[in-house]
């Protein structure tokens, strides 16, 4: 279907005229009136593309993206391609409304089944709705009309964010399932999670490896298989289950020589759309964010987010100076709404406490994993480790709270969202640093939405998840 020019005007006028009220829409109020109407008429006047490339930063809060800005320069010198595109000018600004048919806040399941299927689906089911009614995917009816599809995520990628574009379950956790469903459907597929395609771990004990190679899939298992690989189609898994956190792998050369960056992968991916005139749609995923997000982990979100945004920065310079590529930026919810606090007199400090986050090595994940391995659970050991993780000493208050709250113990905390080891973890570094968090769930505010290329004016304005996927198909299809 066609969306008539008055949806888009309505849309045009909503972003321009600053109507979207609220802190969440500050991103699109604040960039001129001027910018935003001359890349929607840019982007109108262009024709449609030929392929899309939708990238998912999951459960990406709108701070994630203002705080990375700040980090990427302070480490790297340089400031990241999302931030650009949102001041560039040239792209087209949106908010999504995220919410799913049984909460008002939604799980990854329920957000891509939503893209996906075009209907509201419960939360943890993958394009059944709350009937128990099949939905198709847009990946099934892609494949009818001969579009070809890509998946690359850095979790496994039968994780529910790239199921939502290709498969149909009941429960989320059915991924051996969704595996066997991305057979012949899906052309390219990166990401972790070889244990629903390997016998040796899948339930039925099914070789879901040598099915796809007996289909002139090119099956690899490292990152120099990748690198190497030309195949048109492709199953590459990375890990067993999701990909390593980047802050771990950057600490890791055994991991960072066996596992792609999302860049990689996403490069890997793209290539293989780009070298003939078919019709494709690509979603790339970077999943590990939310992971971050409900580990209250201020040093991953920021490295996860800066490795997303390498990933679009790589596949923007592959399709420079062509007009047929879309690309979408957005994310499925919001996860524990980390922002950067005014600290100090005046918040003359929250610099200097900013700039702290650089001194972080290791995951929330990681800290946790290495604590339990402690042999002598002491204050000494504590210390130590919080130092090497975090890079500054704790108070002796704050080992006795981590201490006691992963052996079990209760304390003092009045938010249920935070009396557990992440949630502890988080407010004693967000102490230092003076990132803080709200919970460790995922939330209910919008979600930005960055286009660029023909068609972006689709997504422009207030819209639904819902609407994705028919916006998509008319783009691609219509």
């Amino acid at each position: 279907m066609a969306y008539p020019a008055s949806i888009i005007n309505y849309s045009r006028r909503r972003l321009l005229q600053g109507s979207l009220t609220g802190g969440t829409t500050g991103l699109l109020t604040g960039l001129g009136q001027a910018q935003n109407q001359g890349a929607l008429e840019a982007n109108v006047r262009r024709k449609k593309p030929r392929g899309i490339i939708f990238c998912v930063s999951d459960g990406m809060s709108q701070g994630v993206i203002s705080m990375t800005e700040a980090f990427s320069n302070q480490v790297r010198g340089k400031g990241t391609h999302w931030w650009e595109l949102l001041a560039g000018g040239k792209a087209v600004l949106g908010l999504m409304d995220t919410a799913s048919s049984s909460s008002m806040v939604t799980d990854s399941a329920a957000a891509s089944s939503a893209w996906g299927s075009g209907k509201r689906v419960p939360n943890g089911q993958i394009n059944f709705d709350a009937n128990g009614k099949r939905l198709e995917s847009i990946g099934e009816t892609l494949e009818k009309k001969n579009v070809r599809l890509g998946l690359v995520s850095t979790a496994s990628i039968t994780h529910a964010t790239p199921a939502g574009f290709a498969a149909s379950v009941i429960k989320r956790g059915q991924e051996d399932r969704i595996a066997l469903q991305y057979l012949n459907r899906v052309d390219v597929i990166l990401g972790g999670g070889s244990k629903f395609f390997d016998a040796k771990t899948r339930k039925d004990k099914r070789d879901l490896f040598g099915d796809f190679a007996k289909e002139k899939y090119d099956v690899i298992r490292s990152r120099d298989g990748l690198l190497k690989s030309k195949s048109k189609k492709i199953l590459g898994t990375f890990s067993s289950g999701h990909i390593p956190y980047s802050i771990d792998r950057d600490q890791d050369e055994a991991m960072q020589k066996a596992v792609p960056t999302l860049s990689e992968m996403s490069a890997a991916a793209l290539s293989r759309f780009l070298d003939d005139d078919a019709p494709f749609l690509m979603q790339v995923e970077g999943a590990r964010i939310d992971h971050a997000a409900h580990k209250n982990d201020t040093g991953a979100i920021l490295n996860e987010q800066m490795a997303f945004d390498d990933a679009v920065g790589k596949m923007l310079a592959m399709t420079e100076g062509r007009d047929d590529i879309l690309f979408v930026l957005t994310s499925d919810h919001g996860n524990a709404n980390p922002g950067l606090n005014g600290t100090g007199a005046g918040y003359r400090q929250t610099n200097e406490h900013f700039s702290r986050i650089a001194r972080i090595k290791g995951s929330a994940e990681w800290f946790l994993q290495q604590w339990g391995r402690t042999k002598t659970k002491s204050a000494a050991e504590m210390s130590k480790l919080m130092e090497a993780t975090y890079g500054f000493k704790p108070s002796p208050r704050e080992m006795e709270a981590v201490m006691d709250r992963t052996a079990g113990k209760k304390v003092t905390q009045w938010s249920n969202q935070l009396s557990n080891p992440v949630g502890l973890l988080g407010q004693i570094v967000g102490n230092v640093t003076g990132v803080g968090w709200t919970g460790i769930c995922h939330t209910s505010d919008p979600t930005q939405m960055t286009s660029i290329g023909p068609g972006a004016e689709s997504f422009a304005g207030l819209v639904r998840n819902d609407s994705i996927r028919d916006r998509l198909l008319d783009l691609m299809l219509g």
